[in-house]
This record gives structure tokens, sequence and C-alpha cells, in this order.
């Protein structure tokens, strides 16, 4: 994973988890017409903690860190506009397929989370241009770095699965024969799956890919074989038995220098640049004010 997929996937998680805790933090008083303050949000035997005394420790944890990352969402559209960048949607597309292979996050449920990650990726894109906009990179230079690197921009066939892992060759052909019958895959896989971290997600274990070491060499094979939907039959693993589905697959794709070369001049520049890559860079010039004072504040 190259370090910008990896910087990508941090600020989109760091993102998303203000976002949640955003959530919370401005959540009006009342809930149905009724005073929200003072209602319980749990109870410790005759003990409760209201919903202020959690909203108050939330944002005494949070706050600063959540109302900063929705400064800088603001600061980044602002400039954008001011300095007319833009980003296509086929940089974002770019960009979010090649997260998809390289991060187990996309998995079956957060799917409908799709706008989100390109938001972020939008958001992160607009930022590379704005800190980057006055550096200019030759073509020579830009395609030694494509010839030197194009292992980057090309990224693999990836299959989306989901898997029930039992100790016993006897219990997979039991859960083979019920799936047959229209037994719910996720659903089995949180009853009986012995592989705990997967089952609570119903057994999906994202994509899997070429040189994916995370998992037995046989589920990739099989999931060449599975057409989207299907089941394969019992495979043997070294902890029981596996049953796989496949319920996607992402075509492998190589990008051109010209899909790439954009990309390519922000990570050079981008690399040779001493400062923090952060929206506070422009914070002055679009007079942000906020509560915490000033932008380097702790």
């Amino acid at each position: 994973m190259g370090k910008k997929q990896l910087w990508m996937i941090i600020a989109a998680l760091v993102f998303f988890n203000c976002l949640t805790v955003a959530y919370f933090l401005t959540r009006v008083n009342e809930v149905n017409g009724v005073a929200a303050n003072d209602e319980a949000v749990a109870n410790v035997g005759e003990k409760e903690i209201s919903r202020q005394a959690w909203l108050n420790e939330l944002e005494a944890k949070y706050g600063k860190d959540v109302l900063k990352e929705m400064i800088d969402h603001k600061v980044i559209e602002e400039m954008a506009a001011k300095y007319k960048i833009k980003v296509s949607n086929q940089d974002i597309d770019r960009e979010y397929r090649m997260l998809q292979t390289t991060y187990n996050a996309f998995s079956q449920k957060n799917h409908q989370t799709e706008t989100k990650w390109k938001e972020q990726i939008r958001s992160s894109l607009l930022l590379e241009e704005l800190l980057t906009k006055d550096v200019s990179v030759s073509n020579s230079e830009l395609k030694r770095y494509y010839t030197k690197n194009k292992n980057l921009f090309s990224v693999p066939a990836a299959y989306h699965l989901s898997h029930i892992v039992v100790k016993t060759k006897k219990e997979a052909k039991t859960a083979a024969k019920e799936l047959a019958h229209g037994s719910s895959f996720s659903a089995m896989a949180m009853e009986r799956s012995i592989e705990e971290f997967s089952a609570n997600e119903g057994g999906d274990i994202g994509y899997i890919s070429e040189g994916d070491e995370r998992y037995p060499k046989q589920y990739l094979s099989a999931a060449k074989k599975l057409k989207p939907k299907a089941v394969s039959k019992p495979i043997k693993v070294k902890d029981g038995y596996v049953l796989l589905k496949l319920n996607g697959k992402l075509s492998g794709k190589s990008y051109s220098f010209n899909e790439v070369k954009d990309q390519i001049r922000r990570q050079i520049a981008l690399e040779q640049m001493k400062t923090p890559a952060t929206a506070s860079i422009f914070w002055d010039e679009a007079k942000v004010n906020w509560f915490y004072g000033d932008k380097d504040s702790n």
C-alpha cells in the first residue's frame, strides 16, 4: 500500500469518527418535543447517567477534534472555490477503486457509506491540489516516476467474500445443505462460524486479491470459480472447513500515464514539501475564528 493510500484511509477513518461524535455533540435538547437534558442514557443500579452528562463528556474528550475536522472541510471548500480548483469524478473513482482493494473496510454492511468515502477522497484531493497548486514538475520527471512505480497504478482483480468456518466436514456439509435450501448465509455465519471476528460481521471479510496473505490460497482459487452470490463446496483449511460466498467482483485495471499524471505531480510535490499536509495552512486566509482560539492551540 502506498503512503498516499494509507494517508487517505486514516483521513477517512478520522472523518467518519468525527461525523459520529459530531452527531451526538450537536443533538438538540429535545426529543419528540420532550426536554432531553436530564434523560437517562444508562442506569447503574439506582444511579443514572444523564444525556447531558454524557454529551458533556463527549465534548470534553472529542469536541475540539470534531470541530477542527469540520472547519478543515469548510476551509478546503472555500479555498477550492477561491482558486477555481476542481477534481474529476474519474480521479475520485480511481482512488476509491484502489482503496477498495487495499483496505478491508468495504464489507457488505459498509457499502452504504460509499458516498461518504468518496466525499472524503474528494476533500483530500482538493487539499492536495491546493497545497501543490504552484508546483511545476517536468513531464520527463512524471514519466520516470510512473515507470519506476508502475505497480502503484495497477490494481488486481478483487473478490468480495463472506465465509463460514466450522471444525468438521460433517458440519460444513450440513451447513451447505441448509444454505442450498434458502438459509441466510450471514445469520448462519453469526451462529456457527468459529472465526469470531468475521462472524460478528455475518461472515463478511471484505475484498481479497492476489498476494493477500490474510487468508489461505484456496480462498482466491475458489473465488475465481464462483458466480456472484454463489456459495462454494466445503473447502479444507488449517482450522477446519470453510464455505465461501462471492458477494461481488471488481475487475483488475492498469492505469495509463495520462490517467494518473496529475496524481503523480501531486505525489512528487507533496513528498518535497517540508510542511504538514493540512488544511490549517489556509486558516488565516479563510479567516477562521473558532471556539478554541488559535489554530495551533492544544
